[in-house]
């Protein structure tokens, strides 16, 4: 018969639960939540049991945040939705809670909007390593990529110009509207066809990419044939025959690291 009490505990201990994480949503819903269907989540559960049995609330807090960004819900609504955990578990079990953010002890917003921020700074990482258009890498990581070659080049007692060579493609097409988008597009899509063993394909600006390769001797072989290609399928849209002139230029790295950025912003 012992076992009784601990199955009483748990029962009593999962209703507790269950009232906190009802009265937590109804709180937050009234203080503003604009996704009701949205609201409910594994963190919320867990977030529940830490108050209700004492547990860790710091980590089930750093992980609400994280669920919240991952959501999509804005930090405004995330710590609005802690001020209306902390009106309800701190307050009366019934009647009106007044969910105020600024009532909340400075260590859940911060453990909240950390774990918040970890998630939006992986996310916005993740977004700027790629163009959304063309799907090239961006030229902040070109910039990057190179910093890592000139390392390895000083490693090896080498210089970075006797291993790589950078191409810079240019399409002469008109400033903006459909004609450039679409032949970038194109474009882009024949760079990582062609130079897809390892090379890094970037965007510079809206009409010109580069990649960094490794100098081979079928480097020019491979760039007449995505010459080739690229003209192909410009040629096949009636709307983009304005953009027919394309520029392969090959372009030696220069000394160092910041000779190499100035080149970039030069081409």
């Amino acid at each position: 018969m012992r076992e009784w009490p601990f199955k009483c505990d748990a029962t009593i201990a999962q209703g507790r639960q269950r009232a906190l994480r009802s009265r937590w949503r109804t709180a937050s819903l009234a203080a503003g939540w604009p996704f009701p269907s949205d609201w409910a989540s594994d963190a919320v559960d867990a977030v529940c049991a830490a108050v209700v049995e004492d547990g860790d609330l710091a980590e089930a807090l750093a992980d609400l945040g994280a669920a919240r960004a991952e959501a999509g819900v804005g930090l405004a609504g995330t710590l609005q939705d802690l001020a209306a955990l902390h009106a309800v578990a701190t307050g009366a079990h019934d009647g009106l809670v007044s969910a105020d953010p600024d009532a909340v002890p400075t260590a859940m917003v911060r453990t909240t909007a950390l774990g918040w921020s970890d998630v939006i700074a992986r996310l916005s990482v993740g977004r700027e390593v790629e163009d959304p258009l063309t799907g090239l890498t961006t030229a902040g990581y070109l910039r990057t990529r190179l910093h890592e070659v000139y390392r390895e080049a000083r490693a090896e007692g080498r210089s970075a110009s006797e291993d790589y060579v950078l191409l810079a493609v240019s399409l002469d097409a008109p400033a903006d509207g459909y004609p450039r988008m679409m032949a970038m597009v194109l474009m882009a899509d024949v760079l990582r066809t062609a130079f897809d063993s390892g090379e890094t394909v970037s965007l510079l600006r809206s009409a010109t990419a580069a990649v960094l390769t490794k100098r081979h001797p079928q480097l020019s072989a491979r760039c007449l044939h995505a010459r080739c290609m690229i003209e192909h399928r410009l040629a096949a849209d009636p709307a983009l025959h304005a953009c027919q002139e394309i520029r392969f230029q090959q372009e030696p790295l220069p000394a160092d690291h910041n000779a190499a950025c100035d080149l970039l912003a030069s081409l």
